[in-house]
C-alpha cells in the first residue's frame, strides 16, 4: 500500500500527470467544482432538518409559514445539487474521451514515425500494455477521481463550516476522532513501507520460480527431478509468506484502529459525552445538539472515500508515467518538403558508416562498400558480427551514428520513408503479419492492387495453392481461420514484396526457421524473384551465397575481407577458415542465383 502523499511528494509525478492531463485539465477542473458544489448542496436538507427540529420542539409544535420555505429550500438544494453532480460527472465522462481519444491518436503517430529498430528491442506486450491497458488505467483518474474528490471534499468542507458556525467548541471535539484516524493512518503508511522491498521482492521470486517452473516441465518429467523443481517454488511461496506476514502485521492493526477512530458510531459517541457535558455545564441547549448528531458522522464515510481513492491515483500515477515515456519516444527523422529528393537510379553507397547502442557499445565501425545495380552481394561472418544490423541501418531502422548511406545519390535521410520502402524491398527472418486477411498482408504495401496483381505475387511466392486450400482462401485472416506455419508466413511475406516489386531487395536469414519443405520453396520463390535486382543477402550458411558477385565478410563490426568466393578462398583468412572449418551446412541449391 502507498502512501497517499507518493504522488505530490514527488514533482516528476506531478510533472508527468500534468502534461498527460493537460488536454482536459480544464474540464476537470470544472467537473470538480461542479461536484463540489452539488455535494455540499444535497447536504443542505440536513441543516434544514435540525433547524425544522428546533423550531418545532421549540415553539411547542408551531408550524409557521418560515419553516415551509426551509422545507422547500431544502427539497430544492437536493435537487439542484444532484443535477450539479450528475453534470460534473459526465464532464468528466467527456473529458476522459476526449482525453483517450488524443492519447491513443498521438500515441499512434508517435509509433509511426519512432525507428523501425525501437520495435525489435521491445515486446508486443509492453506497447500494448501503455496502449490500451494504461490509458484504461488513466480512466480512473479522469473520469473519477476529480469528481469523487469533489463530492467528498466539498462534503467535508461545508460540514465543518456548519458545525464551526453552530458551536466551534464542540465542533473541535467533534473532530477529534478525525485527528486519531491521521495518526493511526500514518503510522500504518509507515509500518507498511518499511516491508514493501521485501513484499515485491517475494512476488517478483514467486513470478520467475512459477516461469522457471512451467517452462522448465518437460526436462522434469524427462529427467525425474520434479522434487527439486517442486522445492524451488515452495521456498518462494514461503519466503513470500513470511514476507506478506510481515507486511500486513503492521499494517492490519494500524489501519483497523484508524478505520475504528472514524467509524459513525465513534464519533457519534464523542458528540453525544461531549454535548451532554456541554449541556451539563450550561453552554448549549439540548437541542443545540441536533446538527451534531446529524452532521458529525457523516464526515466519516467521505474521509474514508478520499483515503481509497488515492489507490486509483497511485495505479494512474504508473501508467502516465508509462503513457508519458511512449509519448517522448525519439522519433527518426523525416526529410521537409524542401530537403525532400528523389533517388537517381537504385546504386547503394555505405560511405563510412558506423553505428552502436552506445557510446560504449559500438556495433559497426568505418563501413564501406557500393552495391551495383543488378549484382548480388552477400555479408557473411560469425553471429554477433554485425549483419543484420548493417541490414536494418539500409532499411532505415535505425540512422548511422556516422558515415552515411545513399540510394541512387540520395542520402536515406533524404528520402521519404514511404518512397524508401517502395524503392526497398526485404524478407527478414522474423516475420510480421498483421490479425488481418491473407489478401490485406499480402497487399500491405500496396493496397491498391488488383485481386490478380494479388494472386500473381502469391503464385511467384509459391504460396497461392496453400492459400487456396485455407477455408475462405485469400480472405481468410491470419491467426483465426488462416493458421499458417513459419515457412508459409514466410512466403506470404516474399509475396508482399514481391507485390510492390522495389529494384533492391535484403534477405536477412529468409530461411532460417524454415523445415526443409519450406525452404526449397522459399528458395525457388527468391531464386524467381530476384532476377534483375540488386540483392543483398546476410547468410550465415557459405554455401547458400557462394555463387554472389561479391562477399563481404564481417566480423566485430568492420568488413575485414570482400571479393568473390574463389578469391576469398584464396586468401585464407577468415572467409576460408569459415569455409573449410564447415561451420555452415552445405546444400547444393542456394538461396539465390546470381543475377
Amino acid at each position: 500500500m502507498d502512501s497517499p502523499d507518493t504522488a505530490s511528494a514527488n514533482p516528476t509525478v506531478e510533472g508527468t500527470l500534468s502534461r498527460v492531463l493537460t488536454p482536459i485539465r480544464g474540464r476537470l477542473m470544472v467537473a470538480a467544482l461542479l461536484a463540489a458544489v452539488g455535494a455540499m448542496l444535497t447536504l443542505v436538507p440536513l441543516a434544514g432538518i435540525a433547524h425544522i427540529a428546533r423550531r418545532l420542539l421549540g415553539d411547542a409544535g408551531s408550524i409557521s409559514s418560515e419553516l415551509w420555505w426551509v422545507a422547500g429550500l431544502s427539497i430544492a438544494s437536493l435537487f439542484v445539487g444532484m443535477a450539479l453532480i450528475f453534470a460534473g460527472e459526465l464532464l468528466a465522462h467527456l473529458a476522459d474521451n476526449r482525453l483517450t481519444h488524443h492519447l491513443r491518436q498521438a500515441i499512434t503517430q508517435r509509433l509511426s514515425r519512432v525507428p523501425l529498430g525501437w520495435f525489435s528491442s521491445r515486446a508486443s506486450g509492453e506497447i500494448k500494455r501503455a496502449v490500451q491497458d494504461d490509458i484504461n488505467t488513466l480512466h480512473s483518474l479522469t473520469a473519477h477521481f476529480y469528481t469523487t474528490t469533489g463530492r467528498a471534499g466539498g462534503a467535508v468542507l461545508i460540514s465543518m463550516v456548519y458545525l464551526f458556525a453552530m458551536d466551534w467548541r464542540l465542533a473541535l471535539i467533534a473532530l477529534l476522532p478525525f485527528a486519531g484516524y491521521f495518526l493511526f493512518l500514518k503510522r500504518a503508511m509507515r509500518a507498511s513501507g518499511a516491508s514493501m522491498q521485501q513484499f515485491i521482492g517475494g512476488m517478483d521470486r514467486i513470478s520467475n520460480a512459477v516461469e522457471e517452473f512451467v517452462k522448465g516441465i518437460p526436462v522434469v518429467k524427462a529427467f525425474g527431478v520434479s522434487g527439486k523443481a517442486h522445492s524451488a517454488y515452495r521456498q518462494a511461496i514461503d519466503a513470500f509468506a513470511e514476507a506478506f506476514i510481515d507486511f500486513t502485521r503492521p499494517l492490519v492493526a494500524s489501519m483497523a484502529n484508524a478505520n475504528a477512530m472514524i467509524a459513525p458510531v465513534t464519533v457519534l459517541c464523542v458528540v453525544l459525552v461531549a454535548g451532554t457535558l456541554f449541556v451539563s455545564l450550561g453552554w448549549i441547549m439540548p437541542l443545540d445538539l441536533l446538527p451534531f448528531v446529524l452532521v458529525a458522522p457523516g464526515l466519516s464515510a467521505p474521509l474514508l472515500l478520499l483515503h481509497y481513492i488515492t489507490h486509483d491515483l497511485n495505479n494512474a500515477t504508473g501508467a502516465a508515467q508509462r503513457v508519458h515515456a511512449l509519448l517522448d519516444t525519439p522519433t527518426l527523422s523525416q526529410p521537409s518538403v524542401h530537403t525532400q529528393q528523389l533517388p537517381r537510379g537504385s546504386e547503394i553507397r555505405f560511405e563510412q558508416v558506423g553505428y552502436g547502442y552506445g557510446p560504449d557499445n559500438p556495433v559497426l565501425t568505418d563501413i564501406s562498400f557500393t552495391l551495383q545495380p543488378g549484382t548480388t552481394t552477400a555479408v557473411v561472418g560469425p553471429s554477433g558480427a554485425g549483419k543484420s544490423t548493417l541490414a536494418r541501418l539500409l532499411l532505415r531502422f535505425f540512422d548511422p551514428g556516422s558515415g552515411r548511406i545513399t540510394l541512387g545519390g540520395v542520402d536515406l535521410r533524404n528520402i521519404e520513408t514511404e518512397r524508401l520502402y517502395q524503392r526497398i524491398g526485404f524478407v527478414l527472418q522474423e516475420v510480421r503479419l498483421i490479425n488481418a486477411s491473407v489478401r490485406d498482408n499480402i497487399a500491405l504495401g500496396r493496397p491498391s492492387a488488383t485481386a490478380q496483381d494479388i494472386e500473381d505475387a502469391a503464385r511467384t511466392a509459391n504460396i497461392h495453392e496453400r492459400i487456396l486450400c485455407l477455408p475462405r482462401g485469400y480472405d481468410s485472416v491470419i491467426g483465426e481461420d488462416a493458421q499458417l506455419s513459419g515457412g508459409e508466413q514466410q512466403r506470404v511475406s516474399i509475396a508482399r514484396a514481391v507485390l510492390v516489386n522495389p529494384p533492391v531487395l535484403i534477405l536477412d536469414e529468409a530461411t532460417a526457421a524454415a523445415d526443409a519443405e519450406n525452404e526449397v520453396a522459399i528458395q525457388q520463390a527468391l531464386s524467381r524473384f530476384a532476377q534483375g535486382r540488386t540483392l543483398l543477402v546476410i547468410a550465415h550458411r557459405l554455401d547458400t551465397v557462394m555463387h554472389a558477385d561479391q562477399i563481404l565478410v564481417v566480423d566485430q563490426g568492420r568488413v575485414v575481407e570482400q571479393g568473390r568466393h574463389a578469391d576469398l578462398l584464396a586468401r585464407e583468412g577468415l572467409y576460408a577458415r569459415l569455409w573449410h572449418l564447415g561451420d555452415y551446412a552445405r546444400d547444393e541449391q542456394p538461396v539465390v542465383q546470381p543475377c
